[in-house]
């Protein structure tokens, strides 16, 4: 099929928009790339001892000789969290795996990966969106002694992957792929794990069923099952081509999830400039990439801070996007996956439906994807309708069945879940800010009631427990911006208003905050740019003002006199206690940078960003 006139009008808009980076990003990579030796042949002889002093022995001679390629191994293992624990044995099956195919491989670096479950709604939360650029810091530290001749990335998780991503883009000219470690098995249902969660906030159980649920819920290694940002970074590492197919959702200590990780090794020492098909990252991630993976995160209901972090990929590689190119394609991409929480199911439900092979397969036969893009595994997204399995302990890919294995799950594009992608741009007198309302019934997508103004979100949980909130109201939840805290992720509010809107109460949230890819069936207004202590108008909102949330509209406003409002001043803000404990004190620097947003909430500055 044809590719969708829009998408290719949208692609377009973007590519010109982006000429002057674009261009200044590709000639960085190009002048980076252009000699036609490995890397260590830059390195003088001291150099280039220090690379290899440690290496394993049967390693030493090709290191030394410089014809073989040698592939970094960048690493988000650590073994306190699930998602990243399986990654402890991934280097050495990957250094073996790199021999066999007549190449070297060694650790290059470790990056930080931090849990916004664990850090929910402590002051370690302020440090989460900061640690996307420490990583990409890290990992440009952990490439810059210029050894190698590709990249393999280890990460999963909310920043670690977007980070990973930015920061390997500034060695464009290496190629890259993303080696996930898969979900861990289901447990207690994630809508079970929600309503424990709502009653134990609203008193009714203690806080030991409580743990024992969340016990439940994650149990083993492997990422966390419901749709949130870590497994939307699978879905998008995939859609734009950066994973081996059919790869993102494997579990963990399975013969497949070892066999794709050699599998990866083998692969990304077949594309670099040493052989005759080099596949440089910096040309993998183009407009065209882009936008599919901004169709992937809507056609699946996937994680708004996407809104954030898609952003900030493009701009790595010289790509200028916005929400309006999120809005304008959520108005033709169809919603074709039900997961937690736009849906029942959990990841490995819509794994065994058929999962992303047969989720491109619909978008690519609507048109609603670039086919013929550049992929880790050569031109055409059509590597991506198959599924790996394993013959022989070696990796093979077939065809996707035709049909799902669960239309609840996964539905085909002819009858899909929703007409639209579900994630909407809101503009009125209170900025611009996003919305997800794939989760959010149809009778709460428009919110008219008076405002209750908070600065923290422990002194909204306190009113609920007051019983001060047992009314129609919309919570206004201010200096949750980049530059005021860091932008902690703000659901824990979830389960409280959501008691509220079970009980008949039509409530909403509208912040400058983050909700994450949690955000469920209660209407949120997140993202607000610029935020409050950036002079954003939010902050002019008072109590018992009328706030209109029209997410059919596209409307968020405060019903406020012109006049009146134009007058009126935000207050100032006493933010000393987001600058200190649990390492705060030491990102000043990065709340003082950061950007807004819809610009990514960067933290540095790229030089090829400004036109």
């Amino acid at each position: 099929m044809n590719t969708h006139p829009e998408l290719l009008a949208i692609t377009e808009r973007i590519r010109q928009r982006s000429a002057v980076t674009r261009q200044r990003y590709l000639q960085g990579i190009e002048d980076a790339g252009k000699s036609n030796q490995s890397g260590r042949a830059q390195l003088g002889c001291t150099n280039l001892a220090h690379g290899y002093a440690a290496a394993d022995p049967r390693d030493k001679i090709w290191l030394r000789e410089q014809r073989k390629p040698n592939i970094a191994i960048v690493s988000a293992y650590n073994d306190m969290l699930s998602a990243h624990q399986p990654f402890q044995a991934f280097p050495e099956w990957i250094k073996q795996a790199a021999r066999e195919a007549g190449a070297t491989a060694q650790f290059a670096g470790g990056v930080p990966a931090m849990c916004d479950g664990v850090t929910q709604g402590q002051p370690g939360m302020e440090l989460s969106l900061f640690s996307r650029d420490v990583i990409a810091l890290s990992t440009a530290v952990a490439l810059s002694h210029n050894m190698f001749d590709a990249v393999l990335c280890l990460g999963v998780c909310d920043k670690i992957v977007p980070g990973l991503l930015i920061g390997a883009l500034s060695f464009g000219h290496l190629p890259t792929i993303f080696v996930p470690a898969g979900p861990m098995g289901t447990g207690l249902p994630n809508t079970e794990k929600a309503k424990i969660r709502q009653k134990f906030a609203a008193g009714e159980i203690g806080k030991e069923a409580l743990l024992e649920a969340e016990e439940k819920s994650y149990h083993s290694a492997g990422t966390c099952t419901f749709y949130g940002t870590a497994n939307s970074n699978q879905m998008l590492m995939e859609v734009m081509g950066l994973h081996l197919p059919g790869s993102a959702f494997v579990s963990p200590s399975t013969p497949l999830r070892e066999a794709l990780t050699r599998e990866a090794a083998r692969r990304v020492a077949s594309i670099t400039h040493l052989g005759g098909h080099h596949i440089p990252l910096g040309r993998v991630v183009n407009e065209e990439a882009i936008v599919n993976g901004i169709v992937g995160l809507l056609s699946t209901g996937g994680s708004t801070n996407h809104t954030l972090h898609l952003v900030a990929i493009a701009r790595a590689a010289g790509i200028i996007i916005d929400w309006d190119d999120f809005d304008a394609l959520s108005n033709i991409v169809p919603l074709l996956a039900r997961v937690y929480p736009n849906g029942h199911a959990d990841v490995n439900e819509f794994h065994m439906a058929g999962g992303m092979a047969f989720l491109i397969r619909e978008l690519l036969g609507a048109g609603l994807l670039h086919a013929e893009v550049l992929t880790a595994m050569g031109q055409g997204l059509h590597h991506y309708t198959q599924t790996p399995l394993l013959h022989n302990d070696q990796v093979h890919w077939q065809a996707v069945p035709p049909d799902s294995g669960n239309a609840t799950v996964l539905a085909p594009f002819a009858t899909p879940f929703s007409p639209d992608g579900g994630l909407k741009v809101l503009n009125g007198n209170l900025g611009r800010s996003v919305i997800k309302v794939s989760a959010v019934k149809p009778e709460h997508r428009l919110i008219e009631a008076p405002a209750v103004v908070f600065d923290q979100q422990e002194d909204l949980i306190e009113a609920y427990k007051r019983g001060e909130l047992e009314r129609h109201f919309v919570a206004v939840l201010r200096f949750q911006g980049p530059r005021a805290n860091g932008m902690p992720e703000l659901h824990s509010l979830t389960p409280t208003l959501a008691n509220l809107q079970d009980k008949g109460f039509n409530v909403a949230l509208v912040t400058d905050g983050r909700m994450s890819g949690a955000s469920g069936k209660v209407p949120s207004a997140i993202h607000i740019t610029p935020e409050v202590l950036a002079g954003g108008p939010l902050g002019k909102v008072r109590d018992g003002d009328i706030i209109r949330l029209d997410s059919e509209a596209g409307t968020l406003t405060a019903l406020v006199d012109e006049a009146e409002w134009a007058l009126r001043e935000a207050p100032i803000a006493n933010l000393s206690a987001n600058t200190h404990g649990s390492g705060r004190e030491l990102f000043s620097t990065f709340r003082h940078a950061v950007t807004g947003a819809e610009q990514g909430a960067m933290s540095f500055g790229l030089d090829h960003t400004n036109p």
